[in-house]
């Protein structure tokens, strides 16, 4: 067997069978590629029929977006249309309106034309009439024109100043009635619209202390400690006998609060030696000081007052620590400025200028004992160095009435001041001024005859006689208490009405033996 010739023929056999699969296996590709291309055909046609439907809904929906802004357009259009022929038809009326009243201008022209000539015609011929009656006066009387007219004008003289000041003096009594009236009304009215509180107040200047041991050291080995503080506070320091309580006293108000306060400082911390004191004596008027500048700002803020000087608004917070009867004398002070400020208005004055007399009025009474003269005085001074108008010193130097005033917010500080001043439960005597007016009521009382004894009883709301019966019977009982009563209207000046008892009664007295 050929061996040569199997493999050929094998070879053939092998190259014939390779061809044959390759023709197979291209056919089958061309019929994938072939499905492929129809399958991306189809897909192609059926993504192109979504977009074109896509788009035409787009342009329908667009379409329809037009079409309605049209018919909105085209609405508007129609409005504006129909306003137009509004005001075109409005323009038309307005015209004819127009145009009728200048017809009826010109006829009321014409017709004013005639009736003018009319009444020239008539003016003419009364002034003719007149000066023919004239001549015929003039003839009858016998005077020429210039002497006529003398005479008559002065007739017509007498008579109109015999009915002036008649009218004068009817008019001045209604206006004196009329301003009585009104004057209670405006002072009634500002004190109803002021609704300050009363402002009461008692002054103490006491000092509470732990024990009585405490007592020793503030005076101190032989008094070193006393006598320190009271050379540098400026007060005097009592301490007797009194449980519990030191006793401060000066007759500067605001000195003796910063000595007050010092004490407690000094008590509190246990440390009581000269220079110690000096220290805390010191700190204590620096806090004072910045208590008077906030307590006058405060003041002025409350009371509208602004732009005052610096040292001005101190000294009215000093005036915290000052009172007047027991009043407060700053409470006074804004009351006082609130009330000017009311009744100014009310006259229809400045009420800011007014107010700021008001709130100034007694700042004299911060500085009266450092500079000579009354607190008018000083007030007025003070106000003037520190750049204060003619207004408000003229009202600090004459609202107590002590000068003749120039100007009207002088006399409403100085009855706003007295407004203020007599409020029920405003001021309190002074314990001083209390018991002068007793003794003087039974002075007045003791020096009618016949009187043994007067006791001023009920806070001197009454007194009580008792008279010698030998002397003084019944009848002259009655007419020594008429007597007595007379003699306190004359003499003394009181609050209120006072009492007046007479007693008279017999006593027999025997001893037995």
């Amino acid at each position: 067997m050929d061996y040569a010739a199997v493999g050929l023929v094998a070879l053939v056999l092998g190259g014939a069978a390779g061809f044959f699969f390759e023709r197979v296996r291209r056919g089958a590709a061309y019929q994938d590629r072939d499905a492929i291309i129809a399958q991306a055909q189809r897909e192609a046609d059926n993504v192109k029929r979504t977009e074109e439907i896509a788009a035409k809904e787009i342009v329908l929906k667009r379409r329809e977006e037009l079409d309605r802004e049209m018919n909105k357009v085209r609405d508007e259009l129609r409005d504006f249309e129909r306003q137009l022929d509004k005001r075109e038809n409005g323009l038309k009326e307005q015209q004819d309106d127009v145009g009728k009243k200048e017809r009826f201008l010109q006829s009321n022209q014409t017709k004013l034309a005639e009736r003018m000539k009319v009444i020239e015609a008539r003016d003419k011929e009364l002034e003719r009439l007149m000066r023919d009656e004239q001549e015929q006066l003039y003839k009858i009387s016998g005077l020429d024109k210039e002497t006529a007219k003398s005479h008559l004008l002065d007739r017509l003289s007498r008579e109109l100043k015999n009915e002036t000041g008649t009218l004068i003096l009817k008019h001045e009594a209604e206006l004196r009635d009329q301003c009585e009236v009104k004057a209670r009304e405006i002072i009634g009215m500002a004190v109803q619209r002021c609704a300050s509180t009363h402002t009461s107040e008692m002054s103490v200047s006491t000092v509470d202390i732990p024990n009585d041991e405490m007592k020793g050291r503030i005076i101190g080995r032989e008094g070193r400690n006393i006598r320190a503080f009271e050379k540098i506070a400026g007060v005097d320091v009592i301490v007797d006998d009194t449980p519990g309580v030191v006793i401060v006293s000066a007759f500067d108000k605001v000195r003796r609060e910063v000595a007050r306060l010092s004490l407690i400082k000094l008590i509190q911390d246990g440390r009581i030696h000269p220079t110690r004191i000096e220290e805390v004596v010191a700190e204590t008027q620096k806090e004072m000081d910045v208590f008077c500048r906030r307590t006058g700002q405060e003041a002025c803020q409350e009371a509208g007052v602004l732009g005052l000087h610096d040292k001005l608004v101190d000294l009215m917070g000093r005036l915290h620590f000052r009172t007047s009867y027991s009043q407060n004398v700053l409470r006074h002070s804004i009351e006082v400025c609130h009330l000017t400020g009311l009744i100014a208005e009310q006259f229809g004055l400045d009420g800011t200028l007014a107010r700021r007399c008001g709130f100034l009025h007694d700042i004299g009474k911060a500085a009266d004992h450092e500079m000579e003269g009354g607190h008018p005085a000083v007030g007025a001074e003070l106000l003037k160095r520190y750049g204060e108008g003619p207004e408000v010193v003229h009202a600090a130097l004459g609202h107590h009435d002590d000068i003749r005033p120039e100007y009207i917010y002088t006399v409403l500080v100085a009855a706003a001041d007295a407004v203020s001043a007599s409020r029920p439960g405003a001021r309190r005597e002074s314990l001083d001024r209390y018991i002068k007016r007793l003794e003087e009521l039974e002075a007045v009382a003791c020096g009618f005859p016949g009187v043994d004894q007067a006791f001023a009883v009920q806070a001197g709301r009454e007194v009580r006689i008792i008279v010698d019966s030998g002397r003084v019977n019944d009848r002259e009982a009655a007419k020594l208490a008429r007597d007595i009563a007379t003699a306190i209207e004359q003499a003394l000046t009181y609050p209120g009405e006072i009492r007046v008892t007479v007693l008279r009664e017999t006593k027999a007295i025997e001893i037995a033996r």
